[in-house]
């Protein structure tokens, strides 16, 4: 792993700036939002913006799916600040987000290919990000080139993923910076994901200066990543979108699409975030428990009545646990629940923020109820398997870590 150091000199004064999303008129097809003025969002955007455009610093600012990281795409210096704030490894792609169709095209000189057409009619803006060839380097005057993009942001690679998110602070601040925006979840490296703007605060205080406070995340996890320049199409990671609605959408193209492989080895060069390296996860042990139905007999318990000592339990229940046929034995020992949600969406939106709090009670264990990985069901397991330490599934024991 090659990664940089977290260490920023002189330590920052981290602010949280509020926006208003009622202050914002973006429709769907225009280059330039409407914000409110005068109004704290329209001072408060202007100030992040200006921020990107120059590259001073990253900003942290909310989308549908998480809480971003942004970083001018164009600079190798500004995007370097992201890789030290979050003390993320430096082989680790990032994917660049632009505010519309016509930005992609005249900034980045980029032609979407017809195989994403139908994608983006129905998913832009979204949570999907696709994969595009790099562009064309820049001709300078003096007659040298230089890269379009940042190969920090793709490295070793000749492809880049991009998504217009539909978020109206996200993409007001980059149409108004006028800059496509590299961008990962603004966490520190490994943690999970953020879905409000104190979960960012929790873990970038003092390693960026301002957070832009748009509320909880509607979606709650990551995009989803595709890659039409392969044959058939593949999904490189699960997200915001099913691949059932890939297929559904997509048109004949996409009816084969197949999900690609969904961690990499360390030598591997990848070409999309979240294929290496240990993820989402909290500071407590998780245990991922699949196939137990309300839990009330089979391994679930055994493995929990197999505990020692004064161990403390946070138990993250969705669709089918039932705690009260749990032992008394086993109930003194949770400290706290937190229910995750019966559909999908809900379970999708409540993930990380309940990771986070429930290992911020300071259990020592964590047990999460997994789900079927039909719809949203594959991007939920996605991210819990990356987070856990062990999965419990019909009875069988994967040690991951």
């Amino acid at each position: 792993m090659v990664s940089v150091s977290s260490t920023l000199s002189p330590p920052l004064t981290t602010q949280i700036l509020p926006v208003a999303l009622s202050d914002i008129d973006f429709p769907r097809d225009a280059d330039m939002p409407n914000v409110q003025q005068p109004s704290v969002t329209y001072t408060n955007i202007h100030k992040a913006a200006h921020m990107i455009r120059f590259h001073i610093a990253p900003v942290a600012f909310p989308t549908e799916t998480v809480y971003g990281l942004g970083a001018s795409a164009l600079s190798t210096t500004a995007v370097r600040q992201i890789f030290t704030a979050k003390n993320r490894p430096l082989d680790n792609p990032l994917i660049v987000h632009i505010s519309s169709v016509a930005q992609l095209r005249r900034v980045l000189n980029t032609k979407i290919p017809e195989i994403y057409e139908p994608l983006i009619q129905k998913f832009w803006p979204g949570p999907l990000t696709i994969i595009l060839p790099l562009p064309a380097p820049i001709r300078n005057e003096d007659g040298s080139e230089a890269p379009a993009i940042s190969p920090a942001c793709t490295p070793g690679q000749n492809t880049f993923g991009v998504r217009m998110p539909s978020h109206p602070v996200a993409r007001a601040l980059i149409a108004i910076s006028d800059t496509p925006v590299a961008a990962p979840s603004a966490n520190a490296s490994t943690r999970p994901s953020p879905t409000t703007a104190m979960h960012v605060y929790t873990d970038m205080a003092g390693r960026i200066p301002l957070i832009l406070d748009g509320g909880p995340c509607n979606v709650g996890l990551e995009s989803t990543v595709v890659d039409g320049t392969v044959s058939p199409p593949a999904i490189l990671r699960p997200g915001g979108v099913s691949i059932e609605e890939i297929r559904k959408y997509g048109g004949p193209l996409w009816k084969d699409v197949i999900t690609g492989q969904s961690d990499a080895g360390q030598d591997e060069k990848v070409r999309t975030p979240g294929m290496k390296y240990r993820h989402y996860s909290p500071k407590a042990k998780v245990v991922v428990f699949l196939g137990q139905g309300d839990g009330s007999d089979g391994e679930i318990l055994r493995y929990l009545r197999g505990l020692t000592g004064d161990v403390k339990l946070g138990v993250l229940p969705s669709r089918l646990f039932n705690l009260d046929s749990w032992d008394e034995e086993i109930k003194k020992k949770i400290c706290v629940v937190k229910e995750l949600g019966k559909s999908g969406a809900e379970i999708s939106r409540n993930l990380f923020a309940y990771l986070r709090e429930v290992d911020e009670a300071g259990v020592d264990l964590i047990i999460a109820e997994g789900v079927g990985e039909e719809d949203e069901g594959a991007a939920i397991m996605n991210r819990l398997r990356k987070a856990a330490t062990e999965i419990l599934d019909n009875s069988q024991y994967i040690v991951k870590k």
